[in-house]
């Protein structure tokens, strides 16, 4: 049997000169697979033809603990380096044609490596990030999408990604001798090389097959169209273990409610503030959905294209009610004032969650912020024994994703 412990996940960037990574952190992850097999019947016979095979349609759910480091974030939009200092933050815009891998290489109890789980050309659909309770360990969900489900076992049991950076004298990436595992051919296709994608610069192409040739003899991958300074990376299969499957983290373990900080405003009223905090929150979370626009075309059974038609960003906040100091900030008037028309909430507000190391907030690792926010939903519960809630949801479009404090304005 396969222990989740030897369950060893990463994730691997298709764009961008990007390494891969394992995935820190990870507490379920929930492949399925529909197979989209539509029976075909016909007058004058009873019983089914035939069935169509369409793609398949993969949806994968990855649940993950929050601890103070935005590199996963990263590699889903293929990309480094977002949120530092002179750097863009990562915005909802670019997880619109973002792609990668995500596999699991698997071994089981008795120290025999089995084979490894691979899931291409996933995207992102959604994720959120939530707070339970004041003491509840903070968790993103990740909802991802793709067309393809693969086990690699056998000659093929390990999954292989290289890179090379071409130089001017080169005329092939070599992929024999010392260190490097030998590539498997695919039973189902005589393929050796599974993809090529080449970056030049910013711009990352993944090549056609036309485009690229391999010799099982010399072990040579050879590109027709690279030159000096571009990024290769491959993707093939081998019966050899790769030189890192999955390397501990031992940073930060996990975070709880009271390691974040959470401000709303309105900017009419100014820049954020520390008036501008959030009290008596009981649970927060913010929620990003992604109507997706991957598009295939006839005479491809692959997506060809990919893009995101709307972005949606639902705030959740949950509160013990004392003061309705949340609706002020929403209206857009002092602590006191005497009448709150909720038909004159603001359709501008702003959100800003500030992750830290720990509870002392001394050190800060990443955080949110939510712009163009209106109320959607006000809502009070009352129960017998106990005391009064007030839950206010938000919506907007808006987001990002930064390790720069001087981004989120506080």
């Amino acid at each position: 049997m396969i222990n989740n412990s030897l369950y060893r996940p990463r994730i691997i960037p298709i764009l961008g000169n990007v390494d891969s990574a394992e995935i820190d952190r990870a507490q379920t992850i929930d492949p399925t697979v529909a197979l989209n097999r539509d029976k075909v019947e016909e007058i004058g016979r009873a019983g089914a033809v035939g069935y169509l095979k369409k793609s398949p349609t993969i949806g994968y759910r990855l649940t993950q603990l929050e601890y103070g480091d935005i590199e996963f974030w990263e590699k889903l939009i293929c990309s480094e380096g977002h949120g530092e200092s002179g750097e863009e933050p990562i915005t909802l815009d670019d997880f619109k044609t973002s792609y990668f891998d995500i596999c699991a290489y698997l071994t089981d109890d008795d120290g025999t490596f089995r084979g490894t789980y691979h899931y291409p050309a996933l995207r992102t659909s959604g994720f959120s990030i939530g707070i339970g309770d004041p003491q509840a360990r903070i968790e993103r969900n990740f909802d991802f999408v793709g067309e393809e489900a693969i086990i690699w076992q056998g000659e093929n049991k390990y999954l292989i990604v290289g890179s090379y950076t071409w130089e001017s004298i080169d005329t092939y990436v070599d992929l024999s001798g010392s260190g490097i595992q030998e590539p498997a051919k695919d039973p189902d296709n005589e393929d050796y090389i599974l993809r090529v994608v080449k970056t030049t610069g910013l711009v990352s192409v993944e090549l056609a097959k036309t485009e690229y040739t391999y010799d099982e003899n010399t072990k040579h991958l050879t590109i027709t169209s690279a030159v000096a300074g571009d990024v290769i990376k491959y993707w093939y299969t081998s019966a050899d273990e790769p030189d890192e499957i999955f390397t501990p983290n031992d940073s930060i373990a996990g975070l709880t409610g009271d390691c974040v900080s959470i401000y709303l405003y309105v900017p009419a009223s100014g820049k954020p503030s520390a008036t501008d905090y959030v009290y008596r929150l009981q649970s927060a979370t913010i929620d990003a959905k992604f109507t997706r626009e991957d598009l295939r075309e006839i005479g491809n059974k692959n997506v060809v294209q990919r893009g995101i038609k709307e972005n949606v960003v639902t705030i959740s906040l949950a509160r013990i009610l004392e003061q309705w100091t949340i609706e002020e900030i929403l209206r857009g008037v002092d602590t006191g004032y005497g009448k709150i028309d909720v038909s004159k909430l603001t359709d501008q507000a702003v959100l800003i969650v500030k992750i830290y190391d720990d509870n002392t907030k001394t050190n800060f690792k990443y955080g949110f912020k939510a712009t163009g926010l209106t109320p959607s939903d006000l809502k009070g519960t009352v129960a017998v024994g106990e005391y009064v809630k007030a839950d206010n949801t938000l919506i907007g479009e808006e987001l990002i994703i930064t390790t720069d404090e001087t981004e989120l304005g506080i």
